[in-house]
């Protein structure tokens, strides 16, 4: 298995973990549901890693079909991400305010965006298919990663 699994599992866990022994707020739960759904998301580049490795053929055709079966709900999964992380936002703005010192409204406004630009760039490819498209969309893809990460710990 692709090694982004184990870091997908991590971030589920630390996540789970941030969750469960915080302050569980409307906007906390709405943040999780769309961690939960970018992570699955994300879990698909984790399956394509697998495929492109070094494992036998077997396994990388029962890859293949699993993330076939899923492909048609790729981008609407990415949307509702959006959605909740919007709302997520919104809520948490709404209880705390916007302070330009707090590290945590910055990294989830900025994740926001790159979000943003994963599902624009990912709806983009519905239509054109490239492979500067596809490194585009994979670039804010990890960026977006980084941001979950970030405004996790801080």
């Amino acid at each position: 298995m692709s090694k982004w699994f184990f870091i997908n599992l991590a971030v589920l866990l630390f996540a789970t973990w941030k969750v469960t022994t915080g302050y569980v707020g409307l906007h906390v739960i709405i943040g999780a549901m769309g961690l939960l759904l970018v992570l699955y998301n994300w879990t698909r580049h984790a399956v394509y890693s697998t495929i492109r490795s070094n494992i036998n053929r077997e396994r990388k055709i029962k890859f293949a079909k699993m993330t076939k079966s899923v492909r048609k709900y790729h981008q609407w999964v990415g949307t509702y991400s959006l959605l909740f992380i919007l709302f997520h936002g919104l809520f948490a703005l709404y209880q705390y305010n916007f302070h330009l010192n707090n590290f945590k409204v910055i990294s989830g406004l900025i994740e926001m965006i790159i979000l943003a630009g994963v599902v624009i760039t990912g709806w983009r490819r519905k239509w054109k298919k490239t492979r500067h498209q596809h490194i585009i969309h994979l670039s804010f893809g990890f960026g977006m990663f980084a941001f979950i990460l970030i405004h996790l710990i801080v």
